[in-house]
C-alpha cells in the first residue's frame, strides 16, 4: 500500500498559501503571533466570509487550494484535527449569552462554534457527502486525523483523503494560558529559545491541509510511509515502536536523514526531545520549526508541511536545523516526532517519491 501527498497548503505566521518562504522563513520575535491572512476572495464569496470566523476561512482556503491543485473535488474522506475548534465564535457566543442574560442570542455564533464545524463547512462547499469527521485530541489532534486516514487507506476503504489540522489563538485565550505560564515571558527570539532554561513557548496558530491519494502522479510531493501514536510510553516502548514502524518499510534508524521535532523553548517540553536524541538519534540531525510558526495544538501539521517541502525540493535549509549549521541535501526519509506534555507521543514517517 502506498499513500502520497499530492498537494499541501498552509496558513501560518509565514507567507500564506505559498511555500515560497520555505527557503527563507521569517524569524519570530513576539510572544503572541497570529497567522498572516491571505486574500480570501479567491476562495470564498465575500458575503459568506463576513459571517465566518478566522479559523473557518483559513480551513476553507487551504482546503480549496489543495482541491484546485489536484482536481480532486470529491475526496473519499474529509478528516480534520483541531485542539480548540472554533474558539473565536465560542467566545463570542458565550460573551453575548452572559451580556444579554441569555436573551436575543444570535444562532450563527452557536452553529459555528463547535469543533466539527470546520469539516462540515469544507464538505458543504465541496458538496461532498462522503466520510467526514473531526478529532479534538489536544496536542495529537492532527496525528489522530492522519492515523484515521492511514488506516482507511490500509483497509482499502478510500482512495483519496483531505486531511488537515487547524487551530487559532484568540487574545483572551492567550491571556488565560499565559496565567499558567504556557507562554514565554519577556523578550523572545531564536537564540533565547535555543538556550532557554525556563518554561513557556511562543504562541502561534496553524492551518495545514493535505490531499492524500493511493497512487503516484507527477503532482506527488512525497510519500506518507507510516504513522504511530503512543500513550505515556517509556523510552523502550518508544524505541520498539519506532523500529517496528521503520521495519515495515525495510528501514532502520540509520536510514533517517532528519528528525523534525517539536522543540519550542519550553525546558520541560524540550527535555523529552533531548533525551530521545541521546538514546535514539545521537548521530542524526535534529530539526525544529516552532521558532518560525509558534506553538499550537496542531502545529505538527505545519511540521508535515515543512518536511514535505524539504523532500520535494531535496533540501532542508539551515534555518530549521537545531543541532547543525549547514543545509541538508539529498533527503530520502524524514521522521516527524511530536509529543504533548510527555503523555501522547507520535511518529510520522515521510519519504521522497
Amino acid at each position: 500500500m502506498n499513500i502520497y501527498i499530492q498537494a499541501a497548503a498552509q496558513i501560518s505566521a509565514q507567507e500564506p498559501l505559498s511555500h515560497a518562504w520555505f527557503q527563507h522563513p521569517l524569524p519570530l520575535s513576539e510572544r503572541y503571533v497570529r497567522s498572516v491572512e491571505p486574500d480570501y476572495k479567491e476562495y470564498i464569496n465575500p458575503m459568506e466570509a463576513r459571517r465566518m470566523g478566522k479559523i473557518l476561512k483559513r480551513a476553507l482556503a487551504t482546503s480549496l487550494n489543495v482541491v484546485r491543485k489536484t482536481g480532486i473535488n470529491q475526496p473519499d474522506a474529509i478528516i480534520t484535527g483541531t485542539g480548540l475548534g472554533c474558539i473565536e465564535n465560542t467566545e463570542k457566543f458565550l460573551t453575548a449569552m452572559v451580556r444579554d442574560k441569555e436573551m436575543y442570542l444570535q444562532p450563527t455564533y452557536f452553529m459555528q462554534s463547535t469543533h466539527n464545524t470546520i469539516s462540515s463547512q469544507i464538505a458543504l462547499h465541496l458538496k461532498c457527502n462522503k466520510y467526514n469527521t473531526t478529532y479534538a485530541q489536544r496536542g495529537i489532534s492532527f496525528e489522530s486525523s492522519l492515523l484515521d486516514a492511514y488506516m482507511q487507506f490500509e483497509l482499502e476503504k478510500i482512495r483519496t483523503a483531505l486531511v488537515a489540522g487547524h487551530d487559532e489563538m484568540t487574545p483572551d485565550y492567550f491571556v488565560l494560558l499565559d496565567k499558567i505560564n504556557y507562554w514565554k515571558k519577556g523578550e523572545v527570539n531564536e537564540a533565547i529559545l535555543r538556550k532557554s532554561d525556563s518554561v513557556g513557548a511562543i504562541s502561534g496558530e496553524a492551518s495545514a491541509c493535505f490531499m492524500l491519494e493511493n497512487k503516484k502522479s507527477n503532482l506527488s510531493v512525497c510519500e506518507l510511509k507510516g504513522i504511530d501514536i503512543l500513550y505515556n510510553p517509556n523510552q523502550k516502548r518508544i524505541k520498539d515502536a519506532l523500529e517496528e514502524l521503520l521495519g515495515k518499510h525495510n528501514l532502520c534508524i540509520e536510514n533517517i536523514d532528519v528528525v523534525m521535532t517539536g522543540i519550542n523553548g519550553d525546558k520541560d517540553n524540550d527535555a523529552v526531545y533531548n533525551e530521545l536524541e541521546r538514546n535514539l538519534f545521537p548521530s542524526i540531525p535534529l530539526a525544529w520549526y516552532k521558532h518560525l510558526v509558534g506553538e499550537s495544538f496542531t502545529a505538527s501539521g505545519l511540521a508535515m508541511f515543512i518536511s514535505a517541502m524539504a523532500l520535494q525540493e531535496q533540501v532542508l535549509p539551515a534555518s530549521y536545523l537545531y543541532n547543525g549549521s549547514s543545509a541538508i541535501q539529498g533527503l530520502k526519509n524524514i521522521l516527524i516526532y511530536n509529543h504533548f506534555q510527555n503523555k501522547e507521543h507520535s511518529f510520522i514517517l515521510l519519504s521522497s517519491c
